[in-house]
């Protein structure tokens, strides 16, 4: 442990004189080169994972040494105005990496709609041309059996209970798959029926508790939905969770909503770092919740559960996302 911090406290000291240096540099001859230095040290901070608050701190500092007494005021208003262009430019890299961030955002939030609506497209499919295909089977069956003697009767009937078990099955898939309720109500009324049809499904327990009474534009709440509905499925197939409580409410500007079990937990570390249905499910989950610029925080640990605290900001989820159809 000691020689890793020792090594740190090197690293930073190297980078706060390379900076004072620089800084120095460009404060007394105002040459371009410093300047271009400056832009890579941004890069090179970046790359540290300096944030902003560091750098702002080791420029007050730098500043300071070159602010001696006795300098005049204008030489002093000068130095001031040649700082906040070095600054600037040691900034850039952060600047130009936060655009890229935003555009990254928006290009993650145009491909969960256009999944969306290709979801919502199947899931219609599903119900609606297929449903329409088995009614007519039922019915031709229905006709045949009328013509048919009573073993063969038996064995009709037999088969339209498989037909039923198979349409059953189709209605839940294209539930789970786009619920029309999740347009029609919104994402609370959604999510109860969801954790209705999880909890008669494998006999779990599932509360769910909401203050949160407006709705939120719709790709938010699709965004929260599929939140909660992956969190489910990894309760379901890993937790080993006897209960699963959600809740949410509002915040100020915000909409929460947490999701916890009291199942065998894991190592989040471990599992995001994973390459496996788990690790990209918490992944993608906290990419949707990103997109519609909320935040995802996940606690557990071995034998402790687990819980997911959403958090989303109203003001950010309006802007980010299209209008709800009401």
């Amino acid at each position: 442990m000691k020689p890793a911090a020792s090594r740190k406290s090197k690293e930073k000291a190297s980078f706060e004189t390379s900076y004072e240096a620089l800084l120095n540099g460009y404060a007394n001859h105002e040459n371009e080169a410093a300047l271009r230095q400056a832009y890579e040290l941004g890069r090179r901070a970046l790359l540290e994972r300096k944030s902003l608050v560091e750098l702002a701190t080791m420029h007050h500092q730098a500043l300071e040494g070159l602010l001696r007494e006795g300098m005049d005021e204008k030489r002093r208003r000068r130095v001031l105005q040649i700082s906040c262009d070095f600054l600037a430019e040691c900034l850039s890299p952060y600047e130009m990496a936060h655009r890229g961030f935003q555009d990254a955002v928006g290009a993650l939030r145009r491909l969960n709609e256009t999944l969306e609506e290709e979801i919502k497209r199947v899931a219609y499919a599903v119900h609606d041309e297929a449903g329409q295909l088995l009614v007519a089977v039922h019915l031709a069956l229905a006709d045949l059996t009328r013509k048919l003697r009573k073993p063969q009767q038996e064995q009709a009937k037999h088969i339209a209970d498989l037909l039923k078990e198979v349409e059953n099955h189709l209605r839940r898939y294209s539930h789970e798959l786009r619920p029309t309720i999740l347009d029609d109500l919104g994402w609370i009324p959604a999510i109860r029926f969801l954790a209705e049809g999880i909890s008669k499904r494998v006999n779990l327990r599932i509360q769910v508790r909401s203050t949160v009474s407006r709705r939120l534009p719709s790709a938010t709440e699709t965004a929260l939905y599929r939140a909660v509905q992956e969190a489910l499925t990894n309760t379901v197939k890993h937790a080993n969770a006897r209960n699963v409580w959600i809740e949410a409410w509002n915040e100020k500007s915000a909409v929460c909503c947490c999701i916890r079990d009291d199942g065998s937990g894991f190592d989040t570390d471990r599992v995001l770092a994973a390459s496996g249905r788990k690790g990209l499910g918490m992944i993608a989950m906290q990419e949707r919740v990103n997109a519609v610029g909320g935040t995802l925080r996940i606690e557990s640990g071995s034998g402790r559960g687990t819980k997911l605290l959403i958090q989303v900001s109203v003001e950010k989820a309006h802007a980010n996302s299209h209008p709800a159809g009401r």
